[in-house]
């Protein structure tokens, strides 16, 4: 993790060193009265956006790399794979639901772009598709 970091921190600066050659291109191609109309400025606050976004997942994982007092399994090059494996979770392979939330977020989304007539339609079914998804194993054979 502190490569991660390191190469975040890295990638912050490259940023931060393109929005400075980047403003200072377009100062000097296109000259003007004042610098205020010399600089083209959604590209240079796009730069200094993604300067500061890069920046901030390097501050993040730093914070988390220091908070978590060692090395990742992953980060260590005698670990096996297993050492990282943690529990996901409980997951349903035989489960229909999410297909049906799928088809929920496709009527939702073709209600958006072709008529809005169907957009109620996909909610109606994405109401249902979450009660079932969420109750499934209340009911049935899987009941608890």
């Amino acid at each position: 993790m502190r490569t991660n970091t390191g190469l975040w921190w890295l990638l912050s600066a490259f940023f931060l060193l393109m929005t400075i050659v980047y403003t200072a291109w377009n100062v000097i191609a296109h000259p003007g009265p004042d610098f205020a109309h010399s600089v083209e400025w959604v590209g240079t606050v796009a730069l200094l956006f993604a300067t500061l976004m890069a920046a901030l997942i390097a501050f993040y994982m730093g914070r988390v790399h220091r908070a978590q007092r060692g090395e990742l399994p992953e980060d260590v090059l005698t670990a096996d794979i297993d050492d990282g494996d943690p529990e996901l979770g409980e997951f349903s392979p035989w489960s229909w639901w999410p297909i049906v939330l799928a088809a929920a977020a496709a009527f939702g989304m073709l209600g958006l772009a072709v008529g809005v007539w169907l957009f109620p339609i996909g909610l109606a079914i994405f109401v249902v598709a979450i009660v079932g998804w969420v109750y499934e194993y209340y009911r049935g054979h899987f009941a608890r």
